[in-house]
């Protein structure tokens, strides 16, 4: 019996001592990132043996606990620990081939062990909250990976808020990092990639965020990202504050219109708001149009919403004419009308009706009409709305008074003869 339980087998003194070494390696930091910065060195810069030499480590040590030290280590060297690795984003050639290459490794990586995604990119955040303790070499690799991760999809653009650092910020390194990023996002893919992906994540409003409250002006962000090479940046900053700035009008326009405010006080609002913010009478009108008719509750019924909207029109005529003194005015009114007409389904036997009223109200010319039916509309149930204009059209064709100005007292005289639509 004695040497029956002899005969069971057991460890070995070196296979014990692997096992243990493997355990610690597994369980123990610093064994961990020994064992990391180990075989970065032995692999040198040759980045296709460092994505083989990840690969199949991932097996054996515990990334999912140590994904910090991990990445740490990667990009650079391992900056709390004593054992650094020479070879890191921070010591590689400052190119960007050479940062495309590293790219390809944590994409790698990643894809390899897809639970090291969300660690990967809150390693990320952290390292630019950091900024200020690199050097600027070791800056411009860490905006130049970034770029062409999040080009690649590797990281989301939520990770720019740690941009938005008050001490970042007033420093200036937030905006300097940021110019290289975005070059490098830009170079991978285009600004519209670029701007799909920070209206995801609501980075889209926030970029002036990069300068300090006293330099936040879409002129300084203008200027700077544009004398830095990335104008298109600049442009689609600038786009998306005149976005803002008009849902703001919009907002403020139906909260005057609700409050019931005079229409001579709202024109006058309209036209400071037009000279403050550069906006056009083109881009205005449409704007117009959108407040008032956000400003009812319109009835289900298509017999009766005809008569409500036309009633509703006829109030806020002034406010239309007001903003279409230009013929390109005009024609977008025209279009804004036969594209709500159109969306709203209820609408699609109001739009005659809708367009006679504001010709006999001196908003829309004849000219603008026949260039609409002629050439101009767009295809939003273009063959409906030209039928229900084609007697009008002929009536305005063959009408005896001719309006050489346009507007004036030549509509009028036609208007008064007209028995279309009213």
């Amino acid at each position: 019996m004695n040497n029956q339980k002899q005969q069971k087998p057991t460890l070995t003194g070196q296979r014990f001592k692997t096992r243990k070494r493997d355990e610690k390696e597994r369980f123990d930091p610093s064994q961990f990132q020994e064992s990391i910065v180990q075989g970065l060195n032995q692999t040198g810069t040759d980045l296709e043996a460092v994505a083989k030499f990840l690969d199949a480590s991932g097996a054996k040590l515990d990334y999912r606990r140590y994904a910090e030290t991990l990445f740490d280590i990667l990009v650079a060297g391992g900056m709390l620990g004593k054992h650094l690795s020479m070879y890191c984003l921070f010591t590689a050639s400052e190119d960007l081939e050479t940062m495309q290459a590293y790219a390809q490794v944590f994409n790698k990586l990643i894809r390899r062990y897809k639970y090291l995604e969300k660690g990967f990119e809150e390693e990320i955040k952290k390292l630019l909250l950091f900024l200020k303790g690199f050097t600027e070499s070791e800056r411009n690799k860490l905006a130049m990976l970034t770029g062409i991760l999040l080009a690649n999809g590797n990281i989301s653009a939520s990770i720019l808020s740690s941009l938005f650092n008050e001490n970042l910020v007033k420093e200036g390194v937030s905006a300097a990092f940021a110019v290289k990023l975005f070059k490098s996002w830009i170079n991978e893919k285009d600004i519209n990639s670029v701007a799909a992906s920070l209206r995801k994540v609501g980075m889209d409003n926030r970029l002036m965020e990069l300068f300090p409250a006293n330099k936040r002006s879409c002129e300084h962000f203008s200027k700077y990202f544009t004398d830095a090479g990335l104008k298109e940046l600049s442009d689609f900053a600038r786009n998306q504050q005149s976005i803002g700035a008009r849902k703001e009008l919009q907002k403020e326009l139906q909260e005057q219109m609700s409050r019931g405010e005079t229409l001579k006080d709202i024109i006058a609002y309209v036209r400071e708001e037009m000279k403050k913010t550069s906006i056009s009478e083109q881009t205005m009108i449409g704007i117009v149009w959108t407040s008032v008719m956000s400003t009812v509750e319109w009835n289900k019924k298509e017999e009766l919403v005809t008569e409500q909207a036309i009633k509703h029109l006829k109030q806020y005529s002034p406010l239309l004419k007001a903003f279409t003194s230009q013929g390109l005015s005009e024609l977008t009114l025209l279009l804004k009308i036969q594209e709500y007409c159109y969306d709203n389904i209820h609408f699609m036997k109001a739009f005659q009706k809708i367009v006679v009223l504001l010709y006999k109200a001196d908003v829309l010319s004849e000219e603008v009409i026949l260039k609409w039916y002629m050439e101009a509309h767009m295809a939003k149930g273009k063959s409906v709305f030209l039928e229900q204009m084609k007697k009008f059209v002929e009536w305005l064709k063959n009408a005896e008074e001719e309006n050489n100005s346009g507007k004036g007292r030549g509509k009028v005289l036609l208007a008064s003869n007209m028995k279309f639509g009213m």
